[in-house]
């Protein structure tokens, strides 16, 4: 029997998906703390985020990254642009402290992953995908049959809990047509036509995953609602539809290729037509969460994106002609934002 993607779970999983998603965040702390010995710098040097890049040779988005990872944990604060390190730092973080907690970190200075966030500050550059050196890049490793489908059945499972979510909370009223851009297993998709009867819906993703859609959408029983298209969102839209999620797939990406995919959006939506984000957000003054905070660590490793602000996104949506709407939360430190065409 298809699983019922209108029926919820009883019990909250959030400290899993927790353990998960900040797995990597205490490399990039220790990284920090025994390679640059940033907080002794920091105590003697306030600086902003060009300054900072400047003196440890790093570059801008690994370094943002770092530093909302920072200021979620207070470590640091910043004030009108510059960064301070807080005396919770300048107490146990600095070698100029007698209660300074380095040494205990001197022994995971030779941890891969830690080493990994190195490189990944100095070249912007993402790492072997769990930090197998051998490995292709997340997005090269697409193109493989094998990791494809295990990727995805990864996703998957995790998106019939998210996915309900999002559905639930959408006001799609007067909507009739939705496109999943980079959808996977097509689990969004199916949740959207689940909770919505006036929805048709569509995924689009690259080969091999749009096979592997084709086919779970028909075992959930959505197949006359549900079509999955082939193709590359960066090559264009289909047009058709008044609706467009990007659920988990901008954080994959750096700046430049997120402008350009709510650039095909906006070409393919018709005025007034609405894009969803779907994701896990930082806060707009980059303090947090702290959740979200250690995600991104995670996603500044593997990916070439990182986890966005609200304040971010908003900018980015407007530049690119849609009216940003407000952000909602859902489950698990995830939440999305709607957007209007103009």
């Amino acid at each position: 029997m298809p699983t019922d993607l209108t029926a919820a779970p009883a019990t909250d999983p959030l400290r899993i998906y927790q353990y998960r998603d900040c797995l990597y965040a205490a490399d990039l702390i220790a990284a920090a703390l025994v390679h640059l010995d940033f907080f002794s710098w920091l105590a003697r040097t306030p600086s902003d985020k060009d300054a900072i890049c400047a003196h440890f040779g790093t570059t801008e988005r690994p370094t943002d990254v770092m530093l909302t990872l920072f200021a979620a944990n207070g470590f640091i604060e910043n004030r009108d642009g510059t960064f301070h390190a807080t005396t919770l730092a300048r107490e146990h973080l600095s070698k100029e402290s007698p209660w300074n907690l380095g040494p205990y970190y001197d022994s995971l200075h030779s941890r891969p992953i830690a080493k990994d966030f190195l490189e990944v500050l100095r070249t912007d550059k993402p790492a072997g995908w769990s930090g197998d050196k051998a490995s292709a890049d997340w997005h090269k490793a697409m193109e493989d049959e094998t990791f494809a489908r295990r990727f995805t059945a990864a996703m998957d499972c995790r998106g019939l809990y998210f996915s309900q979510a999002l559905a639930k909370k959408l006001d799609l009223r007067g909507r009739s047509r939705f496109l999943d851009i980079g959808g996977g297993s097509g689990i969004y998709a199916c949740s959207v036509a689940a909770h919505h009867a006036q929805m048709r819906a569509a995924v689009l993703d690259q080969a091999p995953v749009d096979r592997i859609a084709r086919k779970l959408v028909e075992e959930r029983g959505f197949a006359k609602r549900v079509e999955v298209i082939a193709g590359n969102m960066f090559d264009g839209l289909p047009g058709g539809f008044d609706v467009h999620l990007y659920s988990n797939v901008l954080h994959d990406w750096g700046i430049p290729e997120v402008q350009e995919l709510l650039a095909v959006s906006h070409a393919a939506l018709p005025p007034g037509g609405m894009l969803i984000i779907h994701d896990a957000f930082i806060n707009a003054g980059k303090t947090g969460p702290m959740h979200v905070a250690e995600y991104s660590a995670l996603l500044m490793h593997s990916t070439q994106g990182k986890c966005y602000s609200t304040a971010e996104y908003a900018a980015l949506l407007a530049d690119a002609g849609f009216e940003p709407g407000p952000y909602t939360d859902t489950v698990a430190a995830r939440g999305f934002m709607t957007a209007t065409r103009r």
